[in-house]
């Protein structure tokens, strides 16, 4: 059953107050649902800056208080470096076929974007087994970086309601999280979010763009503790 996650959605109204509170916030699992609780308190007083990357998500947008890079340790830009540094090895293969991306955004934040060419068939929230294989080592790498929260947000193309979209985003999202539970990495650390079709990265006129709409994106953010040994 899809739960209202009160106290998510007020932080979140709040921080968008002037663009409006339209972002989804259910979520179809209590533990996941908590792990976002986790991520909350863990990174409150912090403005998860992730953009530019120009989506203007409120998961990504904002968790109220300070720039998150003045909670931070000193040691946490060489922490993120040397995880950074692991995912772009570990995943060279991925990345040489642009299934993958690896990006660093603002306030040491880490953002690995996955392609439908890798995650999930079109209209479907199954993992594609292809994407067992990258998720694993991606699971591995979060287990050994564990001064880390990670949130998982799922975005679809414009075809279908804008309602389906949404939860076919959000299935996606919780898909992932689910796996990387599986792999071990703690439910605590993670959050998911469904962004549906609002945040395109191309044209959803061409069969192209709308491929490269149907994306997975894993924001691994450092905790305050990140970096200290």
């Amino acid at each position: 059953m899809k739960r209202k996650l009160l106290i998510f959605s007020i932080v979140l109204c709040f921080v968008v107050s002037l663009a409006g509170c339209a972002t989804n916030t259910t979520h179809e699992n209590t533990k996941k649902g908590a792990g976002i609780g986790a991520l909350v308190g863990a990174v409150s007083g912090a403005i998860i800056g992730y953009q530019n990357d120009h989506s203007g998500g409120a998961l990504r947008g904002a968790l109220i208080g300070g720039a998150a890079g003045g909670a931070l340790g000193a040691g946490a830009g060489a922490y993120m470096d040397k995880q950074q540094t692991e995912f772009e090895q570990e995943l060279a293969n991925e990345r040489a076929q642009h299934q993958i991306e690896i990006e660093r955004q603002q306030n040491e934040i880490l953002k690995l974007t996955m392609s439908s060419e890798v995650s999930f068939d079109f209209n479907s929230a199954t993992l594609k087994s292809t994407f067992q294989s990258p998720l694993n080592k991606i699971a591995d790498i979060m287990s050994r970086y564990p001064q880390t929260q990670i949130v998982v947000v799922g975005h679809t193309d414009n075809v279908g309601s804008d309602q389906y979209n949404l939860d076919l985003s959000l299935r996606r999202a919780n898909a992932v999280a689910d796996y990387l539970i599986m792999r071990g990495v703690s439910t605590s650390r993670l959050g998911t979010e469904g962004r549906g079709e609002i945040e395109p990265i191309s044209s959803n006129e061409t069969v192209t763009g709308r491929a490269q709409n149907r994306r997975v994106e894993i924001f691994v953010v450092p905790n305050k503790n990140a970096g200290q040994y």
